[in-house]
This record gives C-alpha cells, structure tokens and sequence, in this order.
C-alpha cells in the first residue's frame, strides 16, 4: 500500500472515532468519494490498524442504523421549506 493512502487511511479513521460522522460527511470533507472511504474503513484499516477498525465499525454500524432518521428529519424539512415559499 503506497505511503499517501496509508496516511489518508489513518487520518479519515481518527476523524471518524472523533467527529462521528457518516461516510458521505467524510468524503465531502477529505475531498474522496464515499467508496474510497468506505474501501478504506472496511477493507485497508483492518490490516493497518485492527484495534482503530474496531472502533470505526462502531461508529458507521450506529450511522447506518440511524439512517432512516436522518433520511426522514431531511424530507421533513425539506416539506416545511416549500410550504414557506410563494407560488
């Protein structure tokens, strides 16, 4: 594994132990897209550094169980929204 996407590896994994973001929050602040985030926390993490990977598991497990809130609070607003606006 080329040293850049080690390093990436390790600093996308710290940022998620630390910030609890979702993959796509991750991506839009390291600038990759959501597979690369997701390839780097399941699959190269776990060589390089099982116990963080562990810890990264939790988060995303805990993400992707509350999805179906985040999806419904956006629809939410997204109906209060266009009631405000003016035809």
């Amino acid at each position: 594994m080329k040293d850049y996407i080690w390093k990436r590896v390790l600093e996308v994994a710290n940022y998620i132990v630390r910030s609890n973001d979702t993959v796509r929050e991750t991506a839009r602040i390291f600038g990759v897209s959501k597979s690369t985030v997701h390839k780097d926390m399941t699959e190269r993490l776990a060589r390089i550094n099982p116990e963080l990977a562990a810890r990264v598991k939790t988060v995303l497990d805990r993400n992707k169980a509350e999805r179906h809130l985040r999806g419904g609070e956006a629809t939410r607003k997204k109906y209060l929204s266009q009631e405000n606006m003016v035809y």
